[in-house]
């Protein structure tokens, strides 16, 4: 009768917790919203305007070399080593301005793409509770090796966003 009493509470146990696994594709949600547009246009402007700071940092750098080569011969040698130190720290300007210029418009991107997901994620929210999911995997990337369609709340969480596709 022990045994019995055991095996009658794993089955319940067991019976209400049960799973239900689901699957969403974020970057073709991000590729249907309206809004990626928008996104997209503010981080090329802000590609744009970093692109004009560093052509006028370079044409500074130019002025320097040129006022450097014009009165070279009526320098002093002090003021042959200052200019020469205005030239240097304008070059590594450059470079650092170059070299930190990616980082800068992906920063710039994954702040305007922020609210985005943020809108996703509680669309994906209320779809997971309305639909009674336990899981949600993403399948982006491959980085599923299997998945059934019929699981799939792609859909489901587009139409939260009131956003309509046709079928592909």
């Amino acid at each position: 009768m022990k045994y019995l009493k055991i095996i009658f509470l794993f089955i319940c146990v067991t019976g209400f917790s049960q799973t239900k696994v689901g699957t969403v594709n974020v970057d073709y949600i991000v590729s249907k919203m309206p809004e990626l547009e928008t996104v997209k246009k503010q981080v090329e402007e802000y590609g744009t305007k970093l692109d004009a700071d560093l052509q006028k940092k370079v044409q500074e750098y130019q002025a320097k070399v040129e006022a450097y080569k014009a009165g070279e011969a009526t320098f002093t040698d002090a003021q042959k080593q200052e200019k020469q130190q205005e030239i240097l720290t304008a070059e590594n300007d450059i470079a650092k301005f170059r070299q930190n210029g990616n980082q800068l418009i992906g920063i710039n991107r994954d702040e305007k793409m922020r609210p985005l997901y943020t809108k996703i994620g509680e669309a994906l929210d209320k779809v997971v509770k309305a639909e009674g999911y336990t899981q949600i995997l993403t399948t982006g990337n491959n980085s599923l090796a299997y998945f059934d369609d019929s699981y799939d709340v792609t859909i489901l969480v587009l139409k939260e966003l009131g956003i309509t596709v046709t079928e592909e």
